[in-house]
């Protein structure tokens, strides 16, 4: 289903992504309208999967998840089975946050997060015992700097 995003529209998405607990009154009063329009409009957009799944955001270093790894990797395989196995890997670990793959020399590039180093390298020998990559770079994340999932809307 496909569906035209207006102004009002991306009114109400920058509301909804500062903050999506807020009541659908005060969402209405942000964007300068009243609750059933603005319903209506949520609800279509939601329908049409501009609006995704609602979570919320946690603090990872709060609760103790302190390191942040980028993870690059490089692999000679390139087959359906191959990467089969490989999603099913990241997908059965809570600690990849994401994973992404690369156009050039990176195959793949994963956000691991998880309590400290050897908690990384206990990630690592479980995936590697897995799938068989050619070439695995963990880079430390020393400080974030900007994190969001906003879209520039």
């Amino acid at each position: 289903m496909s569906v035209r995003v207006d102004d009002m529209d991306r009114k109400i998405l920058r509301s909804l992504q500062a903050d999506a607990a807020q009541s659908l009154d005060e969402i209405a009063k942000s964007v300068g309208s009243s609750k059933t329009p603005v319903w209506n409009r949520i609800r279509k957009m939601r329908d049409a999967g501009v609006i995704g799944q609602q979570t919320v955001m946690l603090d990872a270093e709060a609760l103790g998840f302190e390191a942040c790894f980028f993870v690059l990797i490089r692999t000679s395989e390139h087959d359906a089975d191959w990467q089969q196995r490989f999603l099913a890997a990241l997908l059965a670990r809570d600690e990849v946050q994401e994973a992404h793959r690369l156009a050039g020399d990176i195959d793949y590039i994963l956000k691991v997060r998880v309590q400290n180093a050897r908690a990384y390298d206990t990630f690592y020998q479980a995936l590697i015992s897995e799938v068989r990559v050619f070439n695995v770079t963990a880079l430390l994340s020393m400080e974030e700097i900007k994190s969001t999932v906003a879209l520039p809307l």
